[in-house]
């Protein structure tokens, strides 16, 4: 059935030009919840994940694929975006990411530019400008990070109509 599902979503993200980033259920006390993450090189639009949201909701109906009551959330990954999959990373590099590895009997958290992604291990780049690989299998959790701050710096709008003045 999982298989089925993922084949509908990606069907349906074809049929609208985005690509399935990532797909969960969740339980909620209301029913299932089936979160689809969609992505895009130009951006993902509301009305993508309108449509998206639609295909699936008629296909799944029509197979009567989730016998219980379930309600389809689509969007995009945001900004700041979980990697669990190895095109994850790849779709990441040159962003800055935050990791927890695991270490010898404890977890390490590692921030950096992610530069690299080989078959087994990534490389980042840290703040001090060392290069350090990390194997994939050490990694518990990535993200990718948006920095607020460095964005708030750069010009507006407003600010470069001032500067063609």
């Amino acid at each position: 059935m999982q298989e089925r599902i993922e084949s509908i979503v990606k069907e349906a993200c074809a049929a609208q030009g985005v690509a399935l980033y990532d797909l969960e259920f969740k339980p909620t006390d209301h029913g299932k919840l089936l979160l689809v993450y969609v992505t895009s090189l130009g951006g993902v639009k509301v009305s993508d994940c309108q449509k998206i949201s639609k295909k699936i909701a008629h296909q799944l109906e029509e197979e009567d694929l989730i016998q219980s009551r379930y309600f389809i959330e689509v969007s995009s990954p945001g900004l700041e975006r979980d990697l669990k999959k190895k095109s994850h990373f790849v779709s990441a590099i040159n962003e800055q990411v935050s990791l927890t590895v695991h270490g010898e009997g404890k977890s390490d958290h590692l921030e950096g530019k992610l530069m690299e992604v080989n078959p087994d291990r990534i490389t980042l780049l840290l703040a001090d400008g060392e290069e350090l690989e990390v194997l994939l299998s050490r990694i518990k959790k990535a993200k990718t990070m948006f920095d607020y701050k460095q964005d708030l710096k750069k010009p507006g709008k407003a600010d470069q109509k001032k500067e063609k003045e």
